[in-house]
């Protein structure tokens, strides 16, 4: 057995004692994280890139049907199944791991270790993504929402999963003495989190399906706590992390922040099943699923007030940190799509929103506004650290941040209103003036959609200034590693405001 694999197996064998490692420089730290956190920030930017078209193209394509109408690849359910597999399993996945690796090696203080093993499970995990977006476009989408990749790519996925997954758990239990993190809480939550979710999904959708009513109970438990046990902990995770060090100040509530992550973990696991409201379900499922939707309203709002009661004297830095912006508008639209989504779950509610626009708005305000923004303030943070160059231009942060900004509000606030719109025009009812009964007055299907569609331009707008603002953050991450790197023991130019923040202790 070779030296590389005797370290390997000793790194992962329960009975390797814990604790006992050195901690390291954060430099060392930096370098061991900096090829796998590349890898994936690189994937994720193309997946986001490609995302992004797509969803362009689905956009346009419901006010205008016969554009690019011609290619059977291209038909509305190709494409918008392909950009929501390319945002979800690739760009927020790809983030994700970049972040969660960067975070928990250095609050473990310790390096990252096997990262060549590591480079082939995150190249599997995005050959994975590859086919199954191709499936989708050739028309093998499985139909099963946030679990449409064809059955073919699923096991490759999974796989790498558990070799990239593995590794944050292997830096946890080989970290340098000392306290737990926040962070650290919520990102092993998630690691340990999503293989479950996923696997159960996989097996009680697609390999072993289950019958009747059972299956959207499955899809919508899958579909909903993908965003609230995966995503969501990665996204506080990183706000509790990055938010302190760039104000250089600790968390306001170490309390606040633990009832937050078990509320979390013990309400959001019932909540999705809200959505099926009105369906052929048992009712005491339902109403376990309203109940803990409303009662998801104590980790909000308890990650909320510590989040702003750390901000409070500091709320000037907004103007010069552009990782602050980010993290402070991704964790405002938390704090707001928790809420709504709260109010969802309310029967009278949902009955207006339910198959509107509305929930498609919620599912972008949860998943862009707050998740993708939080990456992208995350990503600005990280790579001066990880490359040694700042970034070159102040004018396309400013343009990357105000473009996906208004572009998110125009679509949150545009098809939240026409979806509201829709729902009340679906269930409208009348009364008839003499005999004063009341019945439900029905609209010609056509004439519902038609009232739609201002809202749909507002959509394809929003998706161009979110298109302009990925450009730039693409072609200022391209910037920023072709530019010559700064010689050791070299003072940075600060164009980017962070590297001028107050700086927390060295191994924190």
């Amino acid at each position: 057995m070779s030296s590389a694999e005797s370290s390997f197996l000793a790194s992962i064998k329960p009975s390797t004692p814990a604790g006992a490692a050195e901690p390291a420089l954060l430099s060392e730290i930096d370098a061991s994280t900096r090829a796998p956190v590349f890898f994936f920030l690189c994937c994720g930017l193309f997946w986001l890139l490609l995302g992004t078209a797509f969803a362009l193209v689905a956009s346009i394509k419901l006010h205008n049907p016969g554009f690019l109408g011609q290619a059977e690849w291209l038909t509305f359910g190709n494409i918008r199944t392909a950009h929501l597999t390319s945002v979800i399993y690739g760009w927020a996945t790809n983030a994700a791991f970049a972040v969660a690796f960067w975070i928990m090696a250095r609050l473990c203080r310790t390096k990252l270790r096997h990262v060549g093993v590591l480079g082939i499970a995150a190249f599997f995990w995005n050959l994975g993504v590859a086919i199954g977006i191709g499936g989708i476009l050739r028309g093998d989408s499985t139909s099963i929402e946030w679990l449409e990749i064809p059955a073919y790519a699923s096991p490759l996925l999974f796989c790498a999963y558990a070799l990239v997954g593995v590794w944050a758990v292997v830096a946890f239990r080989f970290r340098a003495p000392g306290h737990v993190y926040v962070s650290q809480w919520y990102i092993l939550a998630a690691l340990f989190w999503f293989p479950w979710l996923y696997s159960i999904a996989q097996i009680m959708l697609i390999f072993a399906p289950a019958r009747g009513a059972v299956q959207p109970l499955v899809n919508w438990w899958f579909a909903h706590n993908v965003l609230g046990l995966w995503f969501t902990p990665i996204g506080v995770a990183s706000i509790y992390y990055f938010m302190p060090k760039v104000l250089g100040k600790p968390i306001h509530s170490y309390y606040l922040s633990a009832l937050g992550f078990w509320s979390l973990a013990l309400f959001y696991n019932w909540a999705g099943v809200h959505h099926l409201i009105g369906g052929p379900e048992p009712a005491w499922v339902i109403s376990a699923g309203v109940v803990a939707s409303l009662l998801m309203v104590i980790p909000v709002v308890t990650t909320g007030i510590n989040h702003h009661l750390t901000m409070i004297g500091s709320f000037s830095r907004l103007k010069d940190s552009p990782t602050l912006r980010f993290m402070v508008f991704g964790g405002m639209s938390y704090t707001l799509v928790s809420l709504i989504g709260s109010a969802m779950a309310v029967r009278s509610f949902n009955e207006i929103t339910h198959f509107t626009h509305f929930t498609v708005a919620h599912a972008h305000h949860g998943l862009y506004a707050f998740f993708t923004m939080v990456m992208f303030g995350a990503i600005y943070y990280m790579m001066p650290r990880l490359t040694g160059r700042e970034w070159p231009s102040a004018t396309l942060i400013s343009v990357h941040f105000w473009a996906c900004a208004v572009g998110i509000t125009i679509y949150v606030v545009g098809l939240s209103l026409g979806g509201l719109i829709q729902g009340w025009e679906m269930i409208a009812t009348t009364t008839d003036p003499q005999t004063h009964e009341v019945a439900l007055r029905f609209p010609l299907f056509i004439d519902i959609v038609r009232d739609m569609i201002p809202y749909m331009v507002s959509r394809s707008v929003a998706g161009i200034l979110i298109t302009i603002g990925h450009l730039a953050f693409a072609a200022h991450f391209a910037w920023m590693l072709l530019q010559p790197r700064v010689a050791a023991g070299a003072q940075p130019a600060r164009l980017s405001p962070d590297s001028a923040a107050p700086r927390t202790p060295a191994y924190e």
